[in-house]
């Protein structure tokens, strides 16, 4: 796995490196996440902050996309002639709206255009965010 993929292992080591020097994690956006219990002499209680130190810029920089995604949304759509489609929930990295069945698709083009462009104006990633789309009568139809 990790001779495929040699980025994350330079990735895990750089990680671990920065937060035993530091104490603290960010995401892509600067927001950090602590680990008082990175240096613990308990070697479970180390490497249960190791792991999470690993897991946090990532999953913390996703929950920052998601987040400035929903801000955006209701404007968005209104902008759009969109107001009667929905956001209802998140669950975890998906997005679930309500829209009436004639306005679906135009309503996911703006909805995949809001979300792709989440890190924008603040970051510019090398590589674009992929949005998928569904529609359905539930949640589970549309997947």
């Amino acid at each position: 796995y990790f001779e495929r993929f040699p980025g994350i292992s330079d990735y895990i080591t750089d990680t671990l490196e920065s937060v035993r020097t530091k104490g603290y994690t960010e995401t892509l956006f600067g927001r950090k996440t602590w680990f008082p219990r990175i240096k613990a002499a308990s070697q479970n209680e180390r490497a249960g902050s190791e792991r999470a130190a690993i897991n946090a810029p990532i999953q913390g920089t996703s929950a920052d996309l998601i987040k400035r995604a929903m801000a955006r949304m209701p404007a968005a759509l209104a902008d759009a002639g969109l107001s009667d489609v929905k956001m209802l929930l998140q669950v975890h990295d998906e997005l679930v709206f309500e829209a009436p069945a004639d306005k679906a698709e135009a309503a996911g083009e703006v909805i995949r255009t809001v979300m792709m462009g989440a890190a924008e104006p603040a970051l510019t990633l090398s590589v674009p965010l992929e949005v998928e789309i569904g529609i359905g009568k539930s949640w589970g139809e549309a997947h």
